[in-house]
């Protein structure tokens, strides 16, 4: 009978948690069992763990597409038992490899009483290596038929029973380990995942650009508004900052005469953490030599289109109930034109600032004091324009006051020669035609600094050697970056950047 009081939900709580505990009971009592297993077979000089090797001579998804060659060959397979039914004198289990599962056919006969004895007494997640031969059960299923199993390693923790159906994604980012065993579609987001930089990396590669290396440790934070994690370097007595973006040492490399420079690498921000944020991500920089922003966005197009057709076999893809589409064009907007459409406010008629401050206030949208009218045009648009943009699409022309490293619009210098690609109403790519005027780029960093002096952690400094370099000679010079997480995101239907990281970070639980 219910609690007087208590409401559906706070019964449906406490159901759960005397769930999880009677779970945690169950757990504790396997360990100890299994725990006394291996103590029973090291005294017996078995120990699982002093076997240093196994000798495979297929895996599961090999058997399972050769197996008109394989039928009746033998076979020499390695993996986690997953399952098992023990049906008197033969049993079945299926043994999970790096590519799937296969079932195994165990019969007393054919490895010997003792042996089979030693099989019943197994548990789910004990590793194992199997020889035997290749055939086909009565029901159908490509299966090995046993005639010695090897224990390779004992699991002393059993798989959580509740795991296909646990809702708590905070369990699976923590034992990510114990997610990938049992929930195979995990992994082929991370097989995806690896695919994906592959064909970035032969895309850029056939491309004529050339991979580099640049340095983690940064003694100044550039390259992009982000707050950095300082970390200190004892010989040298100095802060050192984790990178925040590969930028400007990779600009270094087009002054000193590469043509074409890329790195995949990550970056770090000491920022906030949601579905699309984590403190650490992977970022793809490339820089090109005589060429802009609309080569660029040919670049940022093509790719994007021909890694979703080499991973996901179509340019269309799912994403939830939407489809996108990167097979045909991808639609160009200026932010003032996008501004336009979706709020109604017509910017390039904005005379100043305390014109655009009276449409924030009567728009609602909140202002810094520091903030100036490009400032507050971005506010607008990051208010009623990006979450609409679900397809593809290319915002061009930022204001200069976001684009510090940006060359300026020679009709307008109060906007710059870049875009985002916004894809499912968050972007995806930024890119420049990169300011090579050291003049500019000098007064930039020290508006860049005076922010940063007022208060604004996010705001650079002055990047002396940068603008030494700059000031041999930088070519014209197009650049792009893209948040390769968010490109596994869409390419593996996924809604959160953590389903894409296989570690992703977490708070301790002490």
């Amino acid at each position: 009978m219910d609690e007087p009081n208590r409401t559906p939900a706070e019964q449906a709580a406490q159901t759960e948690q005397e769930d999880e505990q009677q779970e945690r009971l169950r757990m504790s009592e396997q360990a100890r069992i299994r725990l006394e297993k291996l103590q029973a077979l090291q005294r017996e000089g078995r120990d699982p763990y002093a076997i240093t090797t196994f000798d495979r001579s297929h895996r599961s998804g090999d058997i399972k597409s050769n197996y008109e060659a394989l039928e009746n060959a033998p076979v020499s397979i390695a993996g986690r038992m997953v399952s098992r039914r023990i049906m008197g004198k033969a049993s079945f289990l299926h043994l999970q490899d790096s590519q799937g599962s296969i079932q195994v056919y165990v019969k007393r006969d054919d490895i010997g009483a003792e042996a089979y004895q030693d099989f019943k007494n197994l548990d789910i997640g004990d590793i194992l290596g199997v020889k035997g031969f290749v055939f086909t059960t009565k029901t159908g299923e490509i299966s090995v038929h046993a005639q010695s199993l090897t224990l390779l390693s004992k699991s002393l923790l059993p798989l959580p029973e509740k795991f296909h159906g646990l809702k708590d994604p905070d369990t699976r980012y923590r034992q990510r380990y114990v997610d990938l065993i049992v929930n195979p579609e995990v992994k082929e987001t991370f097989v995806k995942r690896s695919r994906i930089i592959t064909e970035i990396r032969s895309y850029l590669d056939e491309a004529g650009f050339l991979e580099v290396e640049t340095p983690v440790l940064h003694t100044q934070a550039g390259g992009a508004s982000a707050r950095p994690f300082i970390t200190h370097h004892n010989t040298l007595d100095i802060d050192l900052y984790l990178r925040i973006a590969l930028e400007l040492h990779l600009k270094r490399l087009i002054v000193g005469g590469f043509d074409a420079v890329y790195e995949i690498g990550r970056v770090f921000r000491n920022e906030g953490m949601d579905t699309r944020h984590n403190p650490e991500f992977t970022l793809l920089e490339l820089y090109q030599a005589y060429t802009d922003i609309f080569g660029m966005m040919d670049l940022t197009e093509n790719l994007f289109r021909q890694v979703a057709k080499k991973v996901c076999g179509s340019a269309v893809v799912p994403y939830g109930e939407l489809t996108i589409d990167l097979d045909k064009p991808f639609e160009r907007l200026t932010m003032l034109e996008a501004v336009k459409r979706y709020s109604g406010v017509d910017f390039a008629q904005v005379p100043d600032l305390e014109a655009a401050r009276a449409l924030a206030k009567e728009h609602h949208i909140a202002y810094e004091e520091r903030h100036k009218k490009g400032d507050i045009l971005n506010l607008f648009f990051e208010t009623y324009v990006e979450e609409k943009l679900i397809q593809p699409t290319f915002i061009l022309g930022h204001p200069v006051e976001i684009s510090p490293l940006a060359k300026r619009m020679r009709d307008d210098p109060a906007y710059t020669q870049r875009f985002e690609l916004f894809i499912l109403g968050r972007e995806h790519a930024n890119a420049f035609s990169e300011l090579n005027d050291p003049i500019d780029q000098r007064g930039r960093f020290e508006a860049q600094a005076a922010l940063k002096a007022a208060g604004d952690e996010e705001a650079g400094e002055v990047d002396e050697d940068f603008l030494t370099a700059l000031s041999y000679g930088m070519p014209p010079t197009g650049g792009l970056g893209i948040g390769v997480d968010r490109m596994v995101m869409l390419l593996t239907n996924n809604a959160s950047i953590r389903d894409t990281l296989l570690f992703p970070t977490m708070k301790p639980l002490d």
